[in-house]
């Protein structure tokens, strides 16, 4: 079978895939057009809980981006209070997740996570900049073992308007690596990597990027933020 046709579930999805299997057989014996309905919404689950397999550099030092979709506006802005690294801002780059990308989400750097918050609250549409502060989101603080200088990053799972519930692997005292699984958000949303300070972002906003595969920053780098324009 080629790969594309047999592309590896998240666990999560498979009652997901089951409920809407179960309707779809329910609505092929009401009427048959509506299980033709039925079941392309099956077909369209099981594609969004798929769970590919990517080819993650392994360079130290570099930071990779933690989910499929589109990069939105890259700002300044300090880290959500709960994980109490401060009122510094920092470097953020936010990327958006829409109904047809990858939903799973990785670990953009090698390190541990010191502190794990989850915080509830609204559901806008999570490509506006006001869903870092107000929407649902669960947040990690990594303490990163690059350099001998200590450095930390914060990953923030931020629902949609459609997400109603964030998935995350890991806890507190954990140490992960670049490209490790370690979560995932039902349906539609984004992820937000605070950077550690002094660190260029090497994406743009409106790229498309990868999750454990695109590089968004490189702490052994001196290379200024990298524009991006339309062609």
């Amino acid at each position: 079978m080629p790969t594309y046709l047999a592309l590896p579930i998240h666990r999560d999805g498979w009652r997901f895939i089951a409920l809407f299997a179960l309707l779809t057989a329910i609505l092929f014996w009401l009427a048959a057009p509506l299980g033709v309905i039925g079941l392309a919404l099956t077909i369209w689950c099981a594609y969004f809980f798929r769970d590919p397999e990517r080819v993650t550099p392994v360079r130290e030092g570099l930071v990779v981006s933690p989910a499929d979709g589109l990069v939105l506006p890259i700002v300044a802005a300090v880290p959500p209070a709960e994980l109490e690294m401060g009122s510094r801002p920092l470097t953020r780059v936010s990327v958006f997740m829409n109904l047809f990308d990858v939903h799973v989400n990785r670990i953009p750097c090698t390190g541990r996570v010191v502190k794990r918050a989850y915080r509830p609250g609204r559901f806008v549409n999570a490509s506006f900049d006001k869903a870092s502060e107000g929407n649902e989101r669960l947040a990690l603080r990594l303490a990163l073992d690059e350099g001998e200088v200590p450095r930390e990053l914060a990953l923030v799972q931020i629902a949609g308007l459609v997400a109603r519930r964030i998935v995350c692997d890991v806890e507190e005292g954990r140490p992960v690596r670049t490209g490790e699984r370690f979560g995932i958000i039902r349906f539609g949303s984004r992820v937000d990597v605070y950077l550690p300070p002094g660190l260029s972002p090497l994406v743009a906003a409106g790229q498309r990027v990868l999750a454990g595969e695109t590089v968004i920053a490189d702490m052994r780098s001196q290379e200024p933020a990298r524009p991006g324009e339309v062609r």
